[in-house]
């Protein structure tokens, strides 16, 4: 979650392969300017010494460690994408997930940033397509995938994922393939005549919640109950897209941003942000929280810029400790992890919710990109600055390899015209071919001169301690669109 973030996290087991819980400490941290990491304190410090500066190849190698690219071959909308991430916190509790829809139309793309530890953001990273994607079904679908189920061998695909880091562990499959299950039955007898992707996408992100808790609860006193209060009590928000043809729907809940890079008529590069942020910086969401609970909780529902003064996240997935009944609270949260995972004027809860906000957006030829990234980018650079980077960086990176006609009938006029196109582009020939990269770089380096290595360098060897007072983990996905597939396909 953004710098400024209080976080109480959970002693836990492994709820992942390579993946764990930090110890029950409360940690705040504050914002640290820049100019901190050059002043004598810190570099005088008996305990924090600067670490040697990294060339320029070691910080490359570092930004590029966890870039992936992927280009679709059939025609679609979505054309290809760029993804990178660079951590902050150990192990990184942001996660990042892509798929194409198998049974119906569409491809889903979407950013988790966590707290309290990564077990929830790597949950619902790993789950929450599949909410969506049987939401999305029609009810002949629908019944034959629920048939398919009880048999493994035959089961049918509901996704095609990319790039897919990490595997939920064997103990906690079997659970959460039933959960699954469960929602398919539930589904099967609604009446689904009247299709609003809206409600579809709304349920999925509810449900997927609902599930977590249960788990927890009914799994309490099992040899998995570790696991499943890890994840319920650890917190996720999320930014999902899903693409069909020119319909793009954008579902958030928390602080997780999206923004489009719009191309306008003058070849200038604008930005329009489809996400909506749920903190104390969004006045609405202020006031739905406060007219929620009683006018005598007040003061201290929303305090110091924070839920019940502790979470910066006004919607998330998990964090029960902010959800769960007061008697809940008392009987299994408090024995187990202490008195101080009760929130002070715990009185009405639920204070928190996984509902997303949606919002739809008819794509146009002029729509070239969409930018998805946790909250560690946006602090560092504006929508605007990052719409004008990728911007760029699609003119430049055509440079980066040797020129190809893009068909053999072209005329000497468009020859021309591409030839002078590169031309422009050398101009701003990027280091990095991967968009996401390349914001990364800017990110941390960005000067009003252009790209400071040393700062990088810092920023980069800054010791575990304090690297979170200065930079939160990175988490970006570059989204690129078709214009002629846009320009041509039907409503």
């Amino acid at each position: 979650m953004a710098t400024g973030s209080i976080a109480k996290v959970l002693l836990s087991n492994l709820c992942f392969e390579n993946c764990y819980l930090h110890s029950n400490k409360l940690h705040k941290f504050f914002r640290a300017d820049y100019s901190a990491l050059q002043s004598s304190n810190y570099h005088t410090s008996s305990h924090l010494k600067a670490q040697p500066r990294l060339t320029p190849q070691e910080v490359t190698d570092i930004l590029r460690l966890n870039e992936y690219t992927l280009e679709f071959t059939t025609p679609g909308s979505v054309k290809s994408y760029d993804s990178n991430q660079l951590s902050s916190n150990d192990p990184i509790e942001d996660t990042r997930s892509e798929a194409r829809c198998l049974l119906t139309e569409g491809m889903l793309l979407g950013v988790f940033d966590g707290h309290g530890g990564a077990a929830c953001a790597q949950v619902v990273a790993k789950r929450l397509f599949h909410y969506i994607t049987v939401s999305l079904l029609p009810p002949d679908l629908l019944y034959k995938y629920l048939q398919s189920m009880d048999n493994s061998k035959s089961s049918m695909q509901l996704l095609q994922c990319f790039n897919d880091k990490y595997q939920i562990v064997e103990e906690l499959k079997g659970m959460y393939a039933e959960s699954l299950k469960n929602y398919v039955v539930e589904l099967s007898k609604n009446d689904r005549s009247d299709f609003k992707m809206k409600e579809v996408l709304e349920k999925a992100f509810l449900r997927l919640d609902e599930d977590i808790s249960r788990e927890a609860l009914a799994s309490v006193d099992d040899s998995v109950g570790d696991m499943t209060m890890s994840v319920s009590m650890s917190g996720a928000v999320a930014c999902v897209a899903h693409v069909d043809g020119p319909h793009l729907h954008l579902a958030s809940v928390g602080d997780c941003q999206a923004v489009l890079g719009v191309l306008s008529d003058t070849d200038t590069w604008t930005a329009k942000k489809l996400s909506v942020e749920h903190n104390t910086d969004n006045p609405a969401e202020v006031q739905r929280i406060l007219n929620e609970h009683p006018a005598s909780e007040r003061d201290n529902v929303i305090k110091l810029e924070r839920l019940l003064g502790q979470l910066a996240p006004l919607r998330a997935f998990g964090d029960y400790r902010y959800k769960w009944s007061k008697e809940i609270m008392s009987s299994v949260v408090v024995p187990r992890y202490g008195e101080q995972q009760m929130a002070p004027h715990y009185h009405t809860p639920p204070y928190l919710t996984a509902r997303p906000e949606i919002i739809h957006h008819r794509l146009t030829p002029r729509d070239r990109f969409l930018v998805i990234a946790s909250d560690g980018l946006w602090d560092l650079v504006s929508p605007l600055q990052v719409v004008r980077l990728v911007g760029e960086h699609m003119s430049g990176k055509v440079t980066l390899s040797p020129l190809r006609l893009p068909r053999k009938d072209m005329t000497l006029d468009e020859i021309n015209s591409l030839l002078l196109q590169r031309r422009k582009g050398l101009a701003k020939k990027p280091v990095d071919r991967n968009a996401a990269t390349h914001l990364l770089r800017h990110a941390l380096g960005g000067t009003e001169y252009g790209i400071e290595h040393s700062k990088i360098s810092q920023l980069l060897t800054l010791p575990q301690e304090v690297v979170r007072l200065f930079r939160d983990d990175i988490t970006i996905t570059v989204v690129y669109f078709d214009p002629e597939y846009l320009r041509h396909c039907p409503l």
